[in-house]
């Protein structure tokens, strides 16, 4: 035999062991799960003929995984015929994008009542109209707190909140105890002289408003409760002290790294946190917060809208409302009765949280006013705190060190953290602007479409935040 015939048995031998593989493997169709969602059930078989819906989604992937396996399975996905979910994650401005370029999309879920109100205001929200779902959301509470749980216009209800949530920060004990550091308890707490005297390193992490919807949220929490100029101090100064991230799931893996000692966050993220790692636990700022409905929605776009309310009733029942209970997403459902169920009674912890939050007195919380500033105040943030951040931090920690060496009193302290935050002015064709509340108003609706207004505003704010914060640093040198 000759060494090339010995070699092409050789491969013919390696061949059949492959193919062999193949077929065993094929034979014992094992159930695989990826991606970050953990062990879920066995996921039903899709395709076929029948209703694919689409839904688009602020919720992460466990969410999506964990929904279209027990939904597929339920008899109601029998009944109208629905095979699959195809699930949609764009960022949140491009929403209104997505769903027009894609021209059927059946439902929008998570992500706040802000983009859920943009969405009705611009006609992509169609009523809910099946008596079966209309029974099913008159379970469900008009508000919690003050804060809506349904959008009724006309005496049509348009979204109808499928969990609730807080908003508040996530805190690592550790780095804490570390940098012998008072655990914070309100927002202002972020923006303290503790931790600015750690500076350069960061202490808080935050995300842009361009990439969070729940960031965002906060950020909106903080400018009404302690009003527009002095909000922006607040946030300013918490800024100052952290680091911008590029998401919300970012500025978590931060805090539970140790990276920073705290994250602003949505409550389930704090929740899931304390139970991952030890250490960790969430906050939610008394009398400093709001309750969130977040929503589920019919859109305009359906080109299956019987089906579309179909899952919309699902999620909104009883055995829907059981996702929220998995120790993977722990969210606070929008039906107390779910814990009266077994797997509700697994969680006294949720159920307890779910308690605290009801009962917390929240501020007065102007959803109105929130959209009617949501891309302003958006391109304002990136603009002035996360894109010339290095110039904010040596701004604000020139005047801690002035202050702490004594040579500016607490007065002047005050003075100068004022001009660091309050909102911006700027010259432009020979006129001096501000970005007052008013002004935020009106060019909101330029920059939600608009990108030459976007870049040229970008650029204006850039440019006039980094000349105030160069001008309070060599102000207080020496």
């Amino acid at each position: 035999m000759t060494p090339r015939s010995g070699l092409s048995k050789l491969w013919i031998a390696v061949a059949a062991i492959i193919i062999i593989g193949i077929i065993l493997y094929a034979a014992l169709q094992l159930p695989m799960e990826g991606g970050d969602t953990g062990p879920v059930e066995e996921p039903v078989e899709e395709g076929g003929e029948g209703i694919v819906l689409k839904v688009i989604t602020r919720h992460p992937s466990t969410i999506w995984v964990l929904t279209k396996n027990k939904f597929l399975k339920s008899d109601i996905a029998k009944e109208y015929n629905i095979v699959d979910i195809k699930f949609l994650g764009p960022n949140p401005v491009l929403w209104m994008d997505t769903i027009e370029g894609q021209g059927d999309i059946d439902v929008a879920w998570g992500g706040g009542p802000t983009i859920f109100d943009l969405l009705l205001r611009e006609g992509y929200l169609a009523p809910l109209e099946e008596p079966e779902t209309l029974e099913v959301v008159e379970e469900i509470r008009d508000d919690i707190g003050g804060s809506p749980l349904k959008r009724i216009v006309d005496g049509k209800i348009y979204w109808v909140a499928a969990a609730i949530s807080s908003f508040g920060f996530i805190v690592n004990s550790h780095v804490i105890q570390q940098y012998g550091l008072e655990p914070p308890e309100k927002w202002e707490d972020l923006g303290s002289i503790e931790f600015a005297k750690l500076l350069p390193k960061p202490m808080v992490a935050y995300a842009r408003p361009t990439t969070s919807t729940s960031h965002t949220r906060i950020y909106q929490i903080i400018l009404q409760k302690f009003g527009w100029e002095q909000g922006w101090v607040v946030i300013t100064r918490m800024a100052a002290n952290g680091r911008p991230y590029d998401g919300s799931v970012e500025a978590l893996s931060a805090v539970e790294a140790g990276e920073v000692a705290v994250s602003i966050g949505i409550d389930f993220y704090g929740y899931t946190a304390q139970l991952e790692y030890p250490g960790l636990y969430y906050v939610l700022p008394y009398n400093e917060s709001i309750i969130n409905g977040d929503p589920i929605a019919k859109l305009t776009t359906s080109k299956n809208p019987e089906a579309a309310e179909a899952f919309i009733r699902w999620v909104l029942s009883v055995e829907g409302q059981k996702i929220w209970l998995d120790s993977r997403i722990n969210r606070m459902p929008v039906r107390e009765d779910v814990f009266k169920t077994p797997e509700g009674r697994e969680r006294p912890d949720l159920y307890k949280s779910y308690n605290e939050t009801i009962n917390n007195i929240g501020i007065p919380f102007n959803d109105t006013l929130a959209l009617q500033i949501e891309f302003a105040m958006r391109y304002y943030f990136d603009a002035v705190l996360a894109d010339v951040h290095s110039d904010l931090v040596r701004a604000w920690k020139a005047i801690v060190d002035a202050y702490l060496e004594g040579r500016i009193s607490e007065e002047e302290f005050n003075y100068w953290v004022y001009e660091l935050g309050k909102p911006l002015s700027w010259e432009e064709d020979g006129q001096v602007y501000t970005f007052t509340l008013e002004f935020a108003i009106s060019i909101n609706d330029l920059l939600r479409t608009d990108q030459e207004a976007i870049a040229k505003y970008s650029r204006i704010w850039r440019d006039a935040a980094r000349e105030r914060y160069n001008n309070i640093y060599n102000a207080l040198q020496g």
